[in-house]
C-alpha cells in the first residue's frame, strides 16, 4: 500500500533545498510520479529553471517559493504564500541543510547559528506549520533528511552531527505522534553524496574521499530514490547503500571513547587544531 497521497491539483509536495543535489533529484522523481511540487530554496533562478523542466517533462504543476530557510520570518510566511496559490501540502520534504567545518573554538558564531537555523529550526518550524493541515485531512507524508552523521558525534563537524541527530530523534517521535492521523514520517540518512554540499562546508574533493572511501558514496538520484521509496513504504529510517547502513550501525554501537578518538584523528576538520 502506498503511503504517498495520490496527486490532486490542489495538493503539492513541498521540497526544501530544491535548487541542487538531493532536493533537486527528489523533486524530479516526485514529478515523474505525477506529483505536483513546490520548490523552496534561496536561488529563485535555479528553482524556476527546474520548475519549467518538471512541468514540461511531466505535465505537473511546479511552483517556486524563493525563501531563505534560516530566516524565521520568511519561513512563517510560507503558509500564506501557499494559500495564495490555492495549495495544501500533502508531502513535506525537509531537505535543506548546511554544515560548517572545524573545531568549535575556531568557528564563526554567525555561521554556526545559521547552520542550526537551517538544519534544525527550519525542520521544526515547517513541521509545526504544516502538520495541522495533514492531521485535519488525515493524510500526508513527511521526509526529513538527516544523515549517517546522526548516529555518532562528529568532532570537526560538531554542530552538524548534533543537528542531524536531532532530526533523527525528532522524526522518530513525530512519527508516533502522527501515526493515529494517517500521516507518516521517514528519516532519510544518506552518507556522502556528490553534490555541492561538501564544497560549501569547506571540504575539497581529496579530503572528502579520504574521509569516506568509494564504497560509501551514493549518487543524489539514488539517495532520492531510496528516500521516496522509504517514505512510500512508511519506513521509519531509510539509509542508501550497504556500506552506509553498516557504518550507521557501527557508529551507533561502538563505545564513544573508542569511536571519537578515531574520528578526531581522521576528520579533516580536526587537522592543525
Amino acid at each position: 500500500m502506498s503511503s504517498i497521497p495520490a496527486p490532486r491539483p490542489d495538493r503539492t509536495c513541498l521540497v526544501t533545498g530544491a535548487s541542487s543535489g538531493i532536493g533537486e533529484e527528489i523533486a524530479r522523481q516526485l514529478a515523474a510520479r505525477g506529483q505536483g511540487v513546490t520548490l523552496v530554496a534561496r536561488s529563485e533562478d535555479r528553482l524556476r529553471a527546474l520548475a519549467d523542466e518538471l512541468s514540461g517533462a511531466h505535465g505537473v504543476r511546479a511552483e517556486v517559493l524563493a525563501c531563505d530557510l534560516s530566516d524565521a520570518e520568511a519561513r512563517a510566511g510560507l503558509p500564506a504564500r501557499l494559500d495564495a496559490l490555492d495549495l495544501s501540502v500533502n508531502v513535506l520534504i525537509n531537505n535543506a541543510g548546511v554544515s560548517t567545518l572545524g573545531p568549535v573554538w575556531r568557528s564563526d558564531p554567525d555561521a554556526e547559528l545559521a547552520m542550526i537555523r537551517t538544519d534544525v529550526e527550519a525542520v521544526v518550524h515547517l513541521c509545526s506549520l504544516l502538520t495541522p493541515g495533514m492531521v485535519a485531512r488525515r493524510s500526508g507524508c513527511i521526509l526529513n533528511v538527516a544523515s549517517t552523521a546522526a548516529f555518532q558525534p562528529i568532532p570537526g563537524q560538531a554542530g552538524y552531527g548534533a543537528s542531524k541527530a536531532f532530526v533523527l530523534s525528532y522524526s522518530h517521535a513525530l512519527r508516533v505522534e502522527l501515526r493515529p492521523y494517517g500521516v507518516t514520517v521517514t528519516a532519510l540518512c544518506p552518507g556522502p553524496v556528490e553534490t555541492e554540499f561538501g564544497a560549501t562546508a569547506g571540504f575539497d574533493d581529496a579530503e572528502s574521499h579520504e574521509l569516506m572511501p568509494a564504497p560509501f558514496w551514493v549518487t543524489a538520484d539514488e539517495v532520492a530514490r531510496v528516500g521516496i521509496e522509504g517514505m512510500d513504504a512508511n519506513r521509519a529510517v531509510a539509509i542508501p547503500g550497504v556500506a552506509n547502513r553498516a557504518s550507521a550501525a557501527v557508529g551507533w554501537l561502538t563505545p564513544r571513547k573508542v569511536l571519537l578518538n578515531f574520528l578526531a584523528k581522521q576528520h579533516p576538520g580536526m587537522r592543525a587544531s
